[in-house]
């Protein structure tokens, strides 16, 4: 029970520090080095309790440098701020791989959805451009639609898609080059919105990331860590 209990409070610790993240992130657009510092000096703790053995650790230290570098490179490109790459490669300490890639593309999903809408808030009006302005809040909605989605069915454990629903549209279909036709149609749209967006931004925008980050993290640790973290208290018991 003491194993169980002290396994929790380390998750409350963590999902307070993630919640400070996110605030502070959403707040001046910055993330603290010493909360960052704090979530992986405070790792190890994590694999005591969850019983991590060597090869473990190892995993979990190689994920973490595998982040790093990938979220830099991110960084150089201008996609992720300092403050964000720490916390991620923070993060990688503690989820394991599996949790951790489920964590990356929730991440990615509201994200990306949270991006291309503040992008497309920030357009520039341009005269004579009222068509491919409806066209560019057509996509930047669809894409938010499309993300909530799949966050959705994620939350609810459930196919975003209806089976029965995707087997009527391809039923209706006159074959697979119709599939294909419109799929491609779709990504056109897409694409010539998408451009449109991003050549009418007044300014730079800088997107809180940190906030995606910090919720998908907790959701993944309410559908998965806790749950390994009471078995691995249940089996030191």
């Amino acid at each position: 029970m003491t194993g169980a209990l002290f396994s929790y409070a380390l998750l409350a610790a963590l999902a307070t520090a993630l919640l400070t993240a996110a605030l502070t992130d959403l707040r001046r657009r910055e993330i603290k080095n010493w909360l960052n510092a704090a979530i992986a000096v405070a790792a190890p703790l994590w694999w005591l309790a969850m019983g991590f053995a060597p090869m473990e650790i190892g995993f979990q230290l190689a994920l973490a440098a595998g982040t790093f570098v990938v979220a830099c490179l991110l960084f150089a490109a201008g996609q992720m701020g300092g403050g964000d790459v720490k916390l991620l490669t923070a993060l990688a300490l503690w989820f394991t791989p599996a949790s951790f890639l489920q964590l990356v593309m929730l991440m990615a999903i509201l994200g990306g959805g949270a991006s291309l809408a503040m992008a497309a808030c920030n357009m520039k009006r341009v005269p004579g451009e009222t068509g491919r302005d409806a066209l560019a809040g057509l996509v930047a909605f669809g894409w938010v639609w499309c993300a909530g989605a799949v966050v959705l069915s994620v939350a609810m454990h459930r196919p975003i898609v209806d089976p029965g629903t995707a087997r009527a549209l391809l039923a209706a279909m006159p074959g697979a080059w119709a599939v294909v036709l419109a799929i491609l149609a779709v990504l056109a749209v897409f694409l010539i919105g998408f451009r449109h967006i991003m050549r009418r931004q007044k300014t730079r925008i800088e997107v809180p990331y940190g906030i995606a980050i910090a919720a998908a993290s907790l959701w993944v640790m309410g559908t998965h860590t806790l749950v390994a973290a009471g078995s691995a208290a249940h089996l030191a018991a």
